[in-house]
């Protein structure tokens, strides 16, 4: 199963040339990386990215994170994939541009 992580410009280029993040701050003081499912993410992109432009889509194969993935209880009860590790370039199955267009994160086509 695919989830997402969305990035800024320089948290993205920063997982790009170290080859892993501790992800953002959030998910740095939190003690892991956040993702979202296919589900959830534009819902994330519009609470904690709302006006940002130049972010990143990332999605990975939630299966070859092996035990280091915890699926934990978050909004509203729903349970989404938490990553106990750092996040590493070698977990990224694709990534795209995730534009903002008329005020609203412009998603992949099949997502949100």
């Amino acid at each position: 199963m695919l989830i997402y992580k969305i990035f800024r410009a320089d948290e993205w280029a920063q997982l790009t040339e170290a080859g892993e993040t501790a992800g953002a701050p959030v998910d740095v003081a939190d003690g892991f990386v956040h993702f979202s499912t296919a589900e959830t993410v534009a819902e994330t992109a519009a609470r904690h990215f709302a006006g940002e432009d130049a972010l990143v889509l990332v999605a990975c194969e939630s299966e070859a994170m092996g035990e280091a993935l915890r699926w934990e209880p978050s909004r509203g009860g729903a349970l989404f994939p938490h990553l106990y590790r750092p996040m590493r370039f070698d977990d990224v199955a694709w990534s795209a541009p995730l534009p903002l267009v008329d005020g609203l994160h412009r998603f992949p086509e099949g997502l949100a």
